[in-house]
């Protein structure tokens, strides 16, 4: 008895340090929430739907950037590609007429991937994952900080720490006169302590996994989409509920449109397979405009396309608009990103790095035989807290 407990103990103990750990190199590649079924013999490869941190061989790589550079070798002229992007909003209202809300699954897999859209009141489903995060951003008293690796505070240099005095006060005092004004304006959301915003929601594949898991926990969830179409059918819903979701049209890509609540009232602004289907140039400004609406300490969630993904080599010939960018036979586009990209347009915007992944996956198709090599991008970035400059 007393050997078994000895051996949960210490098996508890291994998960907790190995799930912490991903947190101290946002290049290192977590065991979980990513997934930990890896393929060591090559027999096996259909006896599942998907595989794990896949290894690619020189000779992959080669393949996928000889594939990649024939099929944008010819680019469409620049005067046929502007319809593309001014009438981008007809072709993905169009897809949701099609296809409604059959084309996508709802994605329950949100709270492995992104326990940051849990409310702090509630019960993370990783409590280890939580925990390491919580060390990792909560904001220390002044003149001292903490070392995410070891959790020891440090006290700063007390000089140091008086030349930032003036700064701190200042931006402090920003801080507390915007939410003073949030305190008196009225807009949805208004008294909620906990708010995200989805842009690109679709027809609510991310809204309802979140709507009903932030219920009863005074948090608050908006959601847009430049397709009104994708709007309605959102409200339509049957678990649409105002009391802790609303729902608008928007185009992120639109300078001057607002939002319907103030600057710096967000915790958390969530992207997922989105900024693909934006022209690559129109991103960092966008990033830049969003990232004004989170509180400092706020968290950025972003999942997309990766470099030489499956759905990438498959484009023909005539399909590309720019380099890595395609126009997709229903008149959507899709662009595909590299870590480095991706960091440039959160760090330009003022971000820091928690997480930046290159999540390469095997998927299979059983039936047919067929293997696919996947990229997707999963990022995490941080509106800086004046309080962590102490």
């Amino acid at each position: 008895m007393q050997k078994n407990w000895s051996f949960c103990v210490a098996r508890l103990a291994t998960t907790f340090i190995r799930s912490s750990m991903r947190w101290k190199s946002s290049s290192a590649r977590p065991s979980a929430p990513l997934g930990s079924r890896i393929l060591t013999n090559p027999d096996d490869i259909f006896k599942h739907n998907m595989w794990d941190h896949v290894q690619w061989t020189d000779e992959h790589k080669e393949d996928a950037w000889q594939k990649a550079t024939e099929n944008s070798s010819f680019q469409l002229p620049l005067a046929e590609q502007g319809k593309f992007d001014t009438d981008a909003c007809q072709y993905w209202d169009k897809f949701y007429e099609m296809h409604q809300d059959k084309f996508f699954k709802d994605r329950r897999w949100l709270f492995l991937e992104f326990p940051e859209l849990l409310p702090p009141c509630a019960e993370a489903q990783d409590t280890s994952t939580r925990h390491s995060h919580q060390q990792a951003i909560i904001p220390l008293r002044k003149g001292s900080t903490m070392d995410t690796e070891t959790g020891n505070h440090q006290h700063s240099d007390p000089i140091q720490s008086h030349r930032k005095t003036d700064t701190i006060y200042y931006q402090e005092a920003a801080q507390e006169r915007n939410e003073a004004a949030i305190q008196t304006t009225s807009f949805p959301g208004q008294h909620a302590s906990f708010r995200i915003m989805e842009v690109g929601c679709g027809v609510g594949n991310s809204v309802f996994p979140i709507v009903n898991n932030i219920k009863g926990k005074d948090a608050f969830l908006y959601c847009c989409d430049f397709s009104p179409r994708a709007i309605q059918m959102v409200k339509n819903h049957p678990d649409y509920d105002d009391s802790v979701c609303h729902a608008f049209v928007h185009d992120i890509c639109e300078e001057v449109a607002s939002f319907p609540f103030p600057p710096q009232s967000l915790d958390v602004i969530l992207a997922v397979f989105v900024f693909s289907s934006i022209h690559p140039d129109r991103l960092q400004a966008i990033v830049n405009r969003l990232s004004t609406s989170l509180k400092h300490g706020g968290i950025f969630l972003f999942r997309d396309y990766g470099r030489y993904d499956f759905s990438q080599l498959r484009f023909k010939k005539g399909q590309c608009l720019s380099e890595n960018f395609y126009i997709r036979g229903d008149g959507t586009c899709v662009y595909f990103f590299t870590k480095e990209e991706i960091h440039d347009l959160f760090s330009k915007a003022g971000l820091e790095e928690i997480m930046n992944l290159e999540d390469r996956r095997l998927q299979v198709n059983r039936g047919k035989k067929v293997a696919m090599h996947r990229v997707w991008m999963q990022s995490k970035y941080r509106k800086p807290d004046p309080h962590s400059a102490l």
